[in-house]
């Protein structure tokens, strides 16, 4: 039952700050320079939660040849700037990352 409560109360408490967000954006005009601000956002967080996991290996930095995140990171890059399309650089790499895992 415990479970289910703090499940209940984190939706609750996640559903209200966002709908405050969005609420308060709805009311007051969000100032451009805020606006440009926040459109680097996204890929400064996901910047922050991939590069990481891309360039370190047991807590040291790898950037061998071994490394087949690295190599599938570089791949995805490749893909992303020559297709400029979102879907095929994730399945190219993570086709690329399991295909480097398996040889």
């Amino acid at each position: 039952m415990n479970i289910w409560l703090i499940m209940l109360i984190g939706g609750l408490v996640t559903f209200g700050l966002r709908f405050s967000l969005i609420y308060l954006f709805g009311r007051f005009e969000v100032p451009q320079t805020m606006r440009r601000a926040l459109h680097y956002v996204p890929p400064a967080v996901l910047s922050a939660i991939i590069f990481p996991e891309i360039l370190f290996h047991d807590g040291a930095l790898d950037l061998s040849l071994g490394n087949t995140r690295l190599l599938a990171g570089l791949i995805a890059i490749l893909t992303a700037w020559f297709s400029r399309n979102t879907l095929l650089t994730i399945l190219v790499g993570m086709a690329a990352l399991l295909i480097l895992q398996l040889l």
